[in-house]
């Protein structure tokens, strides 16, 4: 009798005719030997297909056994000096863990990861021997998004390439005095070796996959070919957990982007336990992936494994490999082979009886996937010459691999920074480390020899594939000239009488002299997140087109009119749907193309901002790591621009967010003449100077009429305030107003109350940017406290304010916080005082906003006038008359407390 026939017979209970069921098996074997899987999982498909119509309730699964997804047989073995390989990985996992326990041996507190790498190292140094192009004359270089714990891992192996010296490698951690090595890849810290910040964790996945379509984007408008580039992530299977992670595997599969490879690091662990104790994260994700329409390989058992799984008849193994959860598999692997025998394969008498011949030390030494560099590079080979859909591999490891009984597969694994004597010699013997017991308390560096075999093979590996990664280019080989601040000359002049444009028409007419521009007009890229017809842009639709690898499979609805949705192959425009961090992440795949595609992008990403910078604040602050370069436009901005709408959809606060970001330049303009010196000053900066840093401009929906650009005042403009209009100058008592935004037109408005209702003469300054006053302040106060013996220097705004008289009085559409930014950079013994929109938003109009939030002409007046009555200039009551005239509740609730 066949051993098939022993399983169905084993099955019979629940099988009413055994033989037909025998006879439809034996037809597929037949069909998978004589024509191959591909024939078969059709055949398959078809009947599937066929019985749903008929009505027959068929369950679906996107799942596959727990297996190898490649074959014993089909996997292709490395083609490497695999005796070479292996040394080379043990002296790397050995430098990583001597950086780390040293680096906490000096000093404790300063951390650091041994266990990410050591569950990695036989993934990263396939990639890096057999896979991963550096750039070079024939190929654009592939982008690796190195899973950021095992950033000890990269540098043991950037220092056996002589690229990291020992000095560093003794600082790891240690940057301030220039010497270091950074915590995790910082591309901000090391800009000629990180192409990508992966901590946070998210971050990375979700940035790889707009990465990718990023490229296919430059090779279908012909700005780059990046035909055979890949983008590479390493991800932990506790980082799944991340929205970010898995939010836009969606898009991914809709964009068939074959041109993207995932790596799950599938451990099984996370910082604290287990990723899933109770189940399987492997055979999750692969339902995952798969459901969004992924090529999924699954690479979980090495090959000492293939025996018995070629022994496996009946599928017990396979059966009890599926039903073990991996709470358990982890267990196993803190244990030894003993344990596995008797918790693992005692699981049936016949899985003892087929491992009865193997020693405890034979089945300890049954291997999962990821330690297995054939395993490996059979998935790494498959992944790279996939067409059609993005890869995800995942790959079955242990967390801690080498670390013994001070780590290897134990929760506080990822933890473990500190090894004591005994653990770092049973790493030694395990990794066959040529360093003495004498030497090991010093816990040395190991490097051999230039000319030594394994070094020598080293540099061959890295020479085959062009060069050396991780590295990162700095600026991109060509210039782009910019063209002349005149260019603007639309939305520089005055508007004309009775026209009236908002700060968002003026930005759409910016954006479209560009697009003509004969230089920068192709490396425009709009990036739109649904809001595009809120902002006036869908003009663009037709002018440039929406980008779809696809083309448009569809006559669109609105085909008879002007401005019809247009989508096109070789489209400009990127439209994210309702996603703001994907805008953000297509945004940093633009922002910092000069570096990792050698070509200088100009990308605008407009967007709703109250949806914007809180919800990708994460990301802006990568993409000051990632030293990116570019516009970031908060539409209808402020808390009281945007009437109707109410509490959520208001903004007062993202000013306050891209503060925090040092290399984010941000501005809240009134005019259009203001922002078109703002972007103008960008685009020389960042296009034409390449520049590492990036621009948040907020802009408003509003609309009335403008000034136009008063010559000389450009500079002023850019460094954050200038003088908008003088008072009269035969006043007796005078005020200095600042406003930003759409405030400054009630600001405007105060000064003509003040004028003509109490005699008070008002300066009124324009301060685009508080922030940036407030920096030019901090760095003027540091300035001088470190040059106490020289000719002190003065801030921007002081320098502005200290020939005038009266007090100060701030407004803006955002948090008092805002302007309070630069209240210790006021003249002496000048009082100033701050109105802002603290508390939650309301719907109603702009006007009744401006008055609950206590920012509009007449709160403003007031402020001015109580400010006057504290320096003594006028009599208090001069200010309940002002609040009584202008029918101001002074028992009215704090808007912050409603």
């Amino acid at each position: 009798m066949s051993a098939q026939l022993d399983q169905v017979l084993a099955q019979a209970a629940n099988d009413p005719d055994v033989m037909e069921t025998q006879e439809w098996l034996d037809a597929l074997e037949a069909v998978i030997e004589t024509e191959g899987p591909e024939r078969a999982h059709y055949l398959m498909e078809r009947m599937v297909d066929l019985a749903r119509r008929r009505g027959a309730h068929i369950p679906f699964s996107a799942n596959t056994a727990y297996v190898n997804t490649i074959p014993a047989h089909l996997g292709e073995h490395c083609p490497g000096n695999l005796e070479y390989e292996e040394r080379l990985r043990s002296w790397m996992r050995w430098n990583a863990m001597a950086m780390v326990v040293k680096a906490n041996r000096a000093d404790g507190d300063l951390g650091g990861h041994i266990s990410s790498f050591a569950s990695l190292a036989n993934m990263l140094g396939i990639g890096f021997n057999h896979f991963w192009h550096a750039p070079s004359e024939d190929h654009g270089g592939d982008l690796l998004y190195i899973q950021g714990h095992s950033a000890p891992g990269i540098y043991a192996r950037a220092f056996l390439e002589g690229r990291i010296s020992e000095e560093q490698l003794l600082n790891f951690r240690r940057e301030v005095d220039g010497k270091g090595l950074s915590s995790y890849p910082h591309p901000k810290l090391m800009p000629e070796f990180w192409q990508f910040p992966t901590v946070s964790m998210g971050l990375g996945p979700l940035m790889a996959i707009y990465q990718a379509r990023f490229l296919k984007y430059l090779h279908a408008r012909q700005i780059a070919d990046t035909a055979n580039r890949k983008v590479w992530a390493f991800c932990g299977d506790g980082e799944m957990d991340e929205p970010e992670s898995m939010g836009a595997i969606g898009m991914a599969g809709r964009e068939n982007l074959d041109n993207l490879v995932f790596v799950v690091n599938c451990n099984l662990q996370r910082l604290d336990g287990p990723v899933r104790g109770n189940g399987k994260i492997i055979q999750e994700l692969e339902a995952d992936f798969r459901g969004a329409g992924w090529n999924v390989i699954k690479v979980i058992w090495g090959s000492y494994w293939d025996e018995l799984l070629a022994r496996d008849k009946e599928g017990i193994l396979q059966r009890v490999m599926m039903e073990t959860v991996d709470g358990e598999y982890q267990n196993y692997k803190a244990k030894d082979g003993a344990y596995v025998r008797k918790h693992f394969f005692g699981k049936h008498p016949k899985l003892l009886e087929m491992v009865a011949k193997m020693s405890d030390d034979d089945i300890w030494r049954l291997n999962r996937g990821g330690h297995d560099p054939h395993k490996i590079y059979a998935a790494f080979k498959q992944a790279q010459e996939h067409k059609g859909q993005p890869t995800v591999l995942l790959v079955k490891t242990i967390k801690g691999f080498g670390m013994g009984k001070s780590g290897e597969a134990r929760n506080t694994a990822h933890q473990t920074k500190k090894l004591d004597d005994e653990a770092v010699r049973e790493m030694r013997d395990r990794f066959g480390i040529p360093v003495s017991d004498e030497q090991l308390p010093d816990i040395p560096f190991f490097k051999p020899a230039d000319d030594s075999p394994e070094i020598k093979y080293l540099h061959e590996r890295r020479k085959a594939l062009g060069g050396y990664l991780p590295q990162r280019r700095m600026k991109a080989d060509e210039t782009l000239p910019v063209p002349a601040l005149s260019a603007f000359k639309a939305v520089l002049d005055a508007t004309a009488e009775g026209r009236e444009i908002s700060t968002t028409q003026a930005f759409v007419r910016i954006i479209t002299t560009l697009l003509r521009d004969p230089n920068l007009g192709k490396r425009v890229v709009p990036i739109l997140v649904d809001e595009t017809r809120t902002f006036g842009m869908e003009g663009l639709f037709r002018q440039i087109g929406i980008f779809n690898q696809q083309g448009q499979l569809y006559e669109p609805v609105d085909r008879d009119q002007v401005m019809y949705y247009r989508e096109d192959k070789s489209g400009q425009i990127l439209q994210e749907g309702i996603n703001e961090a994907g805008g953000m992440s297509s945004w940093i795949a633009a922002a910092t193309s000069y570096s990792s595609s050698n070509r200088v992008m100009i990308p605008f990403y407009i967007y709703y901002s109250m949806f914007g910078f809180q919800r990708f604040g994460d990301l802006a602050w990568a993409a000051g790591d990632m030293r990116a370069r570019g516009f970031i436009l908060g539409g209808t901005a402020g808390r009281t621009t945007l009437n109707g709408e109410g509490l959520q959809h208001e903004d007062g606060h993202s000013h306050i967010l891209a503060s925090t970001i040092p290399n984010c330049l941000p501005y809240d303009p009134t005019f259009a003449h203001e922002l078109a010196v703002i972007m103008h000053d960008g685009l020389t900066r960042m296009v034409e100077k390449q520049e590492d840093v990036f621009y948040y401009i907020t802009v408003m929906n509003e609309n009335y009429s403008h000034p136009g650009l008063k010559e000389g005042t450009e500079q002023d403009i850019l460094k954050g305030m200038y003088l908008l209009q003088e008072g009269d100058k035969s006043a007796k008592q005078r005020v200095q107003l600042m406003g930003s935004g759409t405030i400054l037109r009630e600001v405007i408005e105060a000064a003509a109350l003040l004028q003509n209702d109490w005699g008070i003469a008002a300066d009124i300054w324009s301060a685009p940017s508080f922030t940036l006053l407030a920096r030019d302040g901090q760095d003027v106060e540091r300035w001088n406290l470190l040059h106490p013996t020289e000719t002190p220097r003065v801030a921007h705004v002081t320098k502005l304010l200290q020939g005038t008289t009266g007090p100060v009085i701030a407004s803006s559409d955002y948090m008092r916080t805002f302007a309070e930014q630069v209240r210790g950079f006021m003249p002496k013994g000048r009082t100033y005082k701050v109105l802002g929109t603290d508390g939650f938003g309301r719907s109603d109009t702009r006007a009744k906003l401006r008055e609950f939030f206590e920012v509009d002409r007449h709160y403003v007046t007031v402020a001015a006038l109580k400010a006057l009555a504290e320096d003594g200039t006028i009599k208090a009551d001069v200010v309940a008359q002002a609040i009584a005239k202008y029918g101001i509740n002074p028992n009215k609730p704090n808007p912050v407390t409603l």
